[in-house]
This record gives C-alpha cells, sequence and structure tokens, in this order.
C-alpha cells in the first residue's frame, strides 16, 4: 500500500530574504528582489542586473572553517536545510538508516571553478587547491547534508538543468510513498551569478537585458526579453504521514502527484506544442486523483523568455482545456529571478504556505498584455483564496518537464 507523504519541515535562502519566513513575508507583500549585480564588476556585460542574495554567510548556521570548505550553491543549500531540518523537529525521532537526502544543483560550483581556474592561470598549477573537485560536483550538497545530519538512508543527487528541485521533490515523494525512506532531505541549490555564469547565458540570449529592475523579470507580459538570474536554496523535509503524526509533527501539506516528461525536442527551447509540458502535469494531476476543475493555483515556470512563456501557456491549456482560463496562474520569479536548478524547490515552498494561508501570490511588474497569453497571470497584486490543491511547474535545458501537486492538509 502506498504511504502518503506529507511537508514537516521548510528552509529557504532567497533573494527576499535568508530565511523561509521572511522569504514568505516578502512573496507576500510582491516584494522585488532584482537589482544591480555587486558580486563582479559589469562594465563589460551587456546584462546589468541579477536576483542576488544578500548579507549571506554560512557562519550563521556552521563554523568558518566548513564554509570555507563549501562553494557558494553549497553553502546556501546547507542553510536552508539546516533550517528545514531544525524546522520539522526531527532531532531525535528518527533512525538515522531511514532518513535519506534527494537534493540537486543545475550547474554545481561554478564560482569555485572560476577562482581555480584563475589561480591555474596567474599562478600555476600547485596553486590549484585541493579541494576544488569536492567543492565543484553537483552531489556534494547530498553528501554534507548526510553527514552533518547523519543520515545513513539513500543519498542522491539529480541534475536536470531548470527542473532539478522539482525531481528532486518528486522523486523523493516515490521513495517515501514506496516505503524507502521515513524523512527525506529535498531540495536544491543554485550560485551562478559569476562573470562566466553571466556571459555564457547572455552570448545565448537567454537573459534580459533590461536596466530597469521594475522591468527586467516581467513574465507573460509581451514586452519580455529575458530571464533575470537569480542564486539561492530551497529545502524541504519530506515525510511518512504516520511517522509524522506519532510524533507531533507539524505540517504544512500533503504531496500528492508527481510527474515527469522530456520533450524530446531542443536542447534549450521547449516544445511549442507543449505536449510534454502538459503530459508531466496530467499525470501529476492524475496521481493526486483530481480534474482541472479542482486545481486552485498554479505556480508557472514563468521565466520571461519570449518563448517559455508562450509555450508553457500553450500547454497549461493543453493540459487542463476549458479550465484553463479559470485556474490562476502566477510567476514568482517576478520577484526572486529564475534560481535555475533551485527554482523548483523554492516554488513548491511557495505553494505549500499558499495552501496553508489561503494566498495566491502575484506576478508583479505586469503591464503590457500580450494578445496570446491569455490566462488569469494575477497580475501585480496576491490574492486571498480558499486553496485546496497547487501546481508548482518546472521546465529544464535538455527539454525537462516537472510538475508537482501539493494538497491543503486537512485530517
Amino acid at each position: 500500500m502506498n504511504r502518503r507523504v506529507v511537508i514537516t519541515g521548510i528552509g529557504a535562502i532567497t533573494p527576499l530574504g535568508n530565511n523561509a519566513a521572511a522569504f514568505w513575508e516578502g512573496i507576500k507583500e510582491g516584494k522585488n528582489g532584482i537589482g544591480p549585480i555587486t558580486h563582479f564588476d559589469t562594465t563589460d556585460f551587456k546584462v546589468k542586473l541579477a536576483a542576488e542574495v544578500k548579507d549571506f554567510s554560512l557562519g550563521d548556521w556552521m563554523e568558518k572553517k566548513e564554509e570555507r570548505r563549501m562553494d557558494r550553491f553549497c553553502q546556501m543549500g546547507m542553510a536552508a536545510a539546516i533550517e528545514a531540518y531544525q524546522d520539522s523537529g526531527l532531532e531525535g525521532h528518527i533512525d538515522a538508516h531511514r532518513l535519506a537526502v534527494m537534493t540537486g544543483s543545475g550547474i554545481g560550483g561554478l564560482s569555485t571553478i572560476e577562482n581555480e581556474q584563475t589561480k591555474l592561470l596567474d599562478r600555476g598549477p600547485r596553486r590549484v587547491s585541493p579541494l576544488m573537485i569536492p567543492m565543484i560536483i553537483g552531489n556534494i550538497l547530498a553528501g554534507n547534508i548526510a553527514i552533518r545530519f547523519g543520515a545513513k538512508g539513500l543519498c542522491h543527487s539529480l541534475v536536470t538543468a531548470c527542473a532539478t528541485g522539482t525531481h528532486c521533490l518528486g522523486e523523493a515523494y516515490y521513495m517515501i510513498r514506496d516505503g524507502r525512506a521515513d524523512a527525506i532531505f529535498a531540495g536544491a541549490a543554485e550560485a551562478t551569478i559569476t562573470p562566466l555564469g553571466v556571459a555564457g547565458f547572455t552570448n545565448m540570449t537567454a537573459l534580459s537585458t533590461k536596466e530597469d529592475p521594475q522591468r527586467a523579470s516581467i513574465p507573460f507580459d509581451k514586452e519580455r526579453d529575458g530571464f533575470v538570474m537569480g542564486e539561492g536554496a530551497g529545502m524541504l523535509i519530506l515525510e511518512d504521514l504516520e511517522h509524522a503524526k506519532a510524533r507531533g509533527a507539524h505540517i504544512y501539506a500533503e504531496v500528492v502527484g508527481y510527474g515527469s516528461t522530456c520533450d524530446a525536442h531542443h536542447i534549450t527551447s521547449p516544445d511549442p506544442t507543449g505536449e510534454g509540458d502538459a503530459n508531466a502535469m496530467i499525470m501529476a494531476m492524475e496521481e493526486a486523483g483530481i480534474t482541472p476543475k479542482d486545481l486552485s493555483y498554479i505556480n508557472a515556470h514563468g521565466t520571461s523568455t519570449p518563448y517559455n512563456d508562450l509555450y508553457e501557456t500553450v500547454a497549461i491549456k493543453r493540459a487542463l482545456g476549458d479550465e484553463a482560463k479559470n485556474v490562476p496562474i502566477s510567476s514568482t520569479k517576478s520577484m526572486t529571478g529564475h534560481m535555475l536548478g533551485a527554482a523548483g524547490a523554492v516554488e513548491a515552498i511557495i505553494c505549500a504556505r499558499a495552501l496553508q494561508e489561503g494566498f495566491i501570490p502575484a506576478t508583479i511588474n505586469y503591464q503590457v498584455p500580450d494578445e496570446e497569453l491569455d490566462l488569469d497571470y494575477v497580475p501585480n497584486q496576491g490574492r486571498k483564496a480558499e486553496l485546496t490543491y497547487a501546481l508548482s511547474n518546472s521546465l529544464g535545458f535538455g527539454g525537462h518537464n516537472g510538475a508537482i501537486i501539493l494538497k491543503k492538509w486537512s485530517e
């Protein structure tokens, strides 16, 4: 018999705040986390804006020695994991062999790669850090979480570009549902606001080149011209319902459906027909045992690129049919920028809190409607509403699609 899976802990490091509570307040306020890049000198760059995490130091959670042994993506992922674990109250209530980890990063330790490459060229091979390799590999976040918390169960890491966070949650959900773990750290982290990262995405014309933070990340707006790079981490504790109830855990929401497909179409562009993304949403709804009429809210991938927002709209219409126009859809990337691999995990936290509080976040800075995008994108102002099911949608380079459905918690 399949076991039910619930969320009992959340942690977030984001451009809107360095803990889950501050992040959620920023989302409700419609706060814009985008501003001029400060991580490096952008004089020679066409792109000047990003959604940076501000005033972050892992020293608030761990010793400085440990912080220096981690790339920024891992530092933020560890901070989010520590917050989620503390929030869950799991300590002392879990068998180490039944505690698992499923995390990822779309790109991994990019800043460390850049720094060590500079050392190699400027000072020679003997100056490259012996810690470089364990700092850059994407699975090191999962390993560090397991070491920190003594998690001796399954310890896996996924990389599916910008669908990574959603896929980590979905696969963790399956692990618990199938009885392979009692609780899992599930989430992702990303830190690619670096010279190489910004240059690479700029030269493939993926990033917005606007210099007004209010008009840069504008999902579904006709004047959208690319996404704004974000960074950060989202981590959730997923737990078997009976295990959570036995220890009196606080429950945020229940995970009830997951869908994963591939477009098999193009290395960067979504399929114009929306087939793959639609099928992921349909799979998630079927697993949840619901129809499009039951959906209360969709947190869209909504990157603010011309193709993504159009093709995702096509996919939503394909998956929901006539109900597509009745379901509120918003892109919180209008506030956070695009956190790449971490996006799906952070947006699942938004869905959990939205269900809990009965609040639909806005798509901020929406001004110019696009005739081809005619759904309810919750422009500029969030709404109070009775919510039961929320779907979080993610798409990644390579054609990866992921959809996860959460249900408002009730006994």
